[in-house]
């Protein structure tokens, strides 16, 4: 067990080396007037280079990586990490244009959200590295049988690159103009601010009723099957909703500095979360000792947006 942590740890520290040196070596003379044909192209395309690294060494290498492991565990643990791999590498691209306050504050958000789900991964995983892969992926894997080991390129990989780069774009336009801070600026702070704030505290509470579960579970004692305290009283799922929360609030910078275009990337994320709820409920409708009492819970409870519970009886619903 601690062998293959130790392993998957290595493999995870290595893995995005290949794009970090190659972005070093460019970024050393992007600027200057001798450099290579190679660097000159880099420094001109910004947001080209960063899909063309994004594929070759994400959708590629992490492909490859995950058939030799027979586990698409990556790509969980790098959804943390690569949304401040590119805000970096738009702040330190030779073509960036910024205003200080506004990069510094993106970088400072952008650490603390990154930092609180990593942390929130890697807890949810016993701080294991590889211990498991995302349960979706489980059920593709079932789904396309043989063909999966290259349907996993496009289901896993190549649509986390739409997703990433798209929601990511408002940290393309920060760093693209040297606007000053403005009144739009604050809000979108504080929209980033809430989001990381929500999703923080209902990840926590969640983690505390699942620990609590297992043990009462493995102790044979009686066991609550569904959370509906703390945030969840007013909300079924306000994990999803603290992170569209941090989403629309960076790209509110965006909206702000005329690039309002890029709504597209929260726009997806948010259809991608409709749909990832709706298996989400439908895999606990699924289990025989949560299935009432889930149901009774989207009754009274909003699907996303906090707010007061409605009053449903319990008659109500068994006459349904």
């Amino acid at each position: 067990m601690v062998g293959g942590n130790l392993k998957n740890m290595v493999v995870a520290f290595l893995v995005p080396l290949p794009s970090i040196l190659f972005y070093l070596s460019f970024v050393r003379d992007g600027g200057d007037t001798g450099a290579s044909p190679l660097s000159s192209w880099c420094a001109a395309h910004p947001l080209l280079l960063a899909n063309i690294l994004f594929f070759l060494n994400v959708d590629v290498l992490f492909w490859l990586v995950g058939l030799l492991l027979s586990n698409h565990w990556l790509i969980d643990l790098y959804w943390t990490v690569i949304p401040v791999m590119l805000l970096h590498y738009y702040r330190g691209h030779p073509a960036s244009v910024v205003d200080a306050v506004r990069s510094a504050v993106a970088v400072g958000l952008t650490w603390v959200w990154g930092a609180r789900l990593t942390h929130n991964y890697l807890r949810r995983e016993g701080w294991e590295f590889g211990k498991r892969e995302d349960w979706r992926f489980n059920e593709m894997r079932g789904q396309y049988g043989k063909t999966w080991w290259w349907m996993s390129f496009f289901a896993v990989y190549f649509s986390q690159q739409v997703f990433l780069i798209g929601i990511c774009l408002p940290m393309y336009a920060i760093h693209s103009s040297n606007q000053p801070w403005g009144i739009w600026d604050l809000v979108a702070t504080a929209a980033c601010i809430a989001g990381i704030v929500i999703a923080h505290f209902a990840d926590t509470q969640l983690h505390k009723f699942v620990t609590r579960y297992e043990k009462l579970k493995q102790l044979g004692e009686p066991t609550v099957p569904t959370l509906e305290d703390g945030l969840w009283r007013y909300s079924r799922h306000p994990n999803y909703f603290g992170e569209q929360l941090w989403w629309w609030g960076l790209y509110l910078f965006a909206w702000n500095l005329g690039q309002r275009w890029m709504f597209v990337g929260p726009l997806v994320n948010s259809l991608c979360l409709g749909y990832v709820t709706v298996l989400v409920e439908r895999r606990m409708l699924k289990q025989e000792h949560r299935a009432e009492a889930y149901k009774l819970y989207q009754k009274r409870t909003s699907v996303w947006i906090p707010w007061f519970r409605k009053a449903v009886p319990e008659s109500k619903l068994k006459e349904t």
